[in-house]
Formats: C-alpha cells, sequence, structure tokens
C-alpha cells in the first residue's frame, strides 16, 4: 500500500483542517517546500497536495508553493517521487497549467459532478494522470471545497468515472477529516468494491494500526492512503509506516535467523 503525506496549501502555507473546516486550521509550516522535502528524506515517494484556496475560488491559486514543490524534489530526489494536486481544477486550461509545471496526476473533484463530460474528456486527453478525488457528508459527494453537499451518491458517482476512464479514485470521509478518528472502513469498502480501478483512502488515519486496517481492502483494490494530521502531530512515523504497509512490508520479510547447514 501506498502512503501519501498530505501538504494542504492555504494563503501559501501548509496547514490542516478539521472536518474540512476552513476556519479550523492549523498551520505547520509556512514553506511548503521544506515541509515536502521532510517527507522525501522520510522515505516518501508519493506527495498529495490540496490546493484549499483554490477549492474555494474555482481556480489554482498557490500556484508559487506548488511550483517550489516540484522544483525541489526535481533538484533533490534521489528515486521517482510522484506528486497530484487537488484543488479549483475545473477547466482543461487549469489542468493543463499543473501539469506544465511537472505535476504527475490532477485530481478531479467538483466537475465531476458538475461536468462529468469534461471530466471524460480530459481522461482521454491525459490517460492515467486523472484522478476523481470523491469526498463525502454522510454519503453523498461534497463539492466546492466542502463548502456544498450535493445529492450525488459516492458510491455512484466512483462508478461513473471508473467507466469514463479515471485513473484512481480518492476517497474523503469529511466527519473523519482531521479528527484522527480512524478511517471509514465499511464505506471504502462498499465503494471499492463496486469499481475495478485502485482506490486511495483519505481522513481519519490516526495510527498504524488504522493503515494496517487498511491492508485488509486490498483485494478490493485500496491501494493507498493519503496521511495528514498524525503525521504532522507524530502519531504515525512516515519511515515506519511504510516499512510497515509499504513494499518489502514487514510481515513479508521472511526474519534472519541466520545460517543454517543441512549438511
Amino acid at each position: 500500500m501506498d502512503i501519501f503525506p498530505a501538504i494542504d496549501l492555504l494563503d501559501g502555507k501548509c496547514v490542516r483542517l478539521y472536518q474540512g473546516d476552513y476556519a479550523q486550521s492549523q498551520v505547520f509550516n509556512d514553506r511548503p517546500a521544506e515541509m515536502a522535502r521532510s517527507w522525501l528524506e522520510q522515505g516518501a515517494t508519493k506527495l498529495h497536495l490540496v490546493d484549499l484556496d483554490g477549492a474555494k475560488a474555482g481556480q489554482p491559486v498557490n500556484l508559487e508553493a506548488i511550483a517550489s514543490i516540484v522544483e525541489m524534489v526535481k533538484a533533490t530526489a534521489t528515486q521517482p517521487m510522484q506528486i497530484q494536486v487537488g484543488g479549483g481544477l475545473r477547466t482543461e486550461a487549469s489542468v493543463r497549467q499543473l501539469l506544465n509545471l511537472g505535476i504527475d496526476r490532477v485530481i478531479l473533484g467538483t466537475v465531476a459532478v458538475e461536468q462529468p463530460q469534461l471530466v471524460q474528456d480530459l481522461c482521454q486527453k491525459y490517460p492515467h494522470q486523472i484522478v476523481v478525488g470523491i469526498d463525502a457528508r454522510d454519503g453523498k459527494v461534497a463539492t466546492k471545497g466542502w463548502v456544498e453537499t450535493s445529492t450525488v451518491s459516492a458510491t455512484d458517482l466512483a462508478k461513473q468515472m471508473a467507466q469514463m476512464g479515471a485513473a484512481a479514485i480518492i476517497y474523503t470521509d469529511i466527519h473523519r477529516d482531521g479528527t484522527l478518528a480512524g478511517p471509514n472502513i465499511a464505506a471504502l469498502r462498499e465503494l471499492a468494491s463496486g469499481i475495478e480501478i485502485p482506490v486511495i483512502a483519505s481522513g481519519g488515519v490516526s495510527s498504524l494500526q488504522d493503515l494496517l486496517s487498511l491492508l485488509s481492502l486490498g483485494t478490493l483494490g485500496v491501494t493507498g492512503a493519503i496521511v495528514g494530521r498524525a503525521l504532522y502531530t507524530g502519531e504515525v512515523k512516515l519511515a515506519e509506516a511504510i516499512r510497515a504497509v509499504g513494499d518489502g512490508r514487514w510481515q513479508d520479510v521472511p526474519p534472519d535467523l541466520g545460517a543454517t547447514n543441512f549438511a
């Protein structure tokens, strides 16, 4: 399972929100590129960036901060690093703008509900680079930076987006985001069971045990987890998490029992 350290950008700073509430934000670093460097040095091979200002504005806002992270990764990474970005991407021009910065995958949210045909067109034009973020509140999809809640079922939208060619689905349970209350395993199981593309879990991860619990959904296609507040507070250590659930995780590595003489 892939671990995606989350960097949420608000006013050019790295913050965490509580249940998506912009009024309940906590600044963890005013230099996002330095935060990204820290995750890189701890073994991250994936980064999840969210332009919170952009999500409300309907267009990218924190481009300078995003560009600084891309430049830092290019200059210092010794292994491939995948960067995905979401927040305010509601036109092809915005998508192209981020891809031109060197972003590997872009995350579409609001347009998946309001302009599904645009998502399909973008999936065809930029194969394997379009991810759909489904942010749910009580099972219904929230849009426009979580400010509005639609009548669309999260599971139904996931099925539609999978058919349209999305590379993956990011599922966020808003009530658990930033709360350290644990991921919504039941909702993830229901959503992943209905589609055949990868699902990335987001929201509520509070411990190594939470990440290990997600491994049980691996056969259903839950291939990654986005971790935010727990990393910033130290509840989860990134290097330890990668070793526990990533490639070559603890349970897959045979113990060193020393040399054995079968002669």
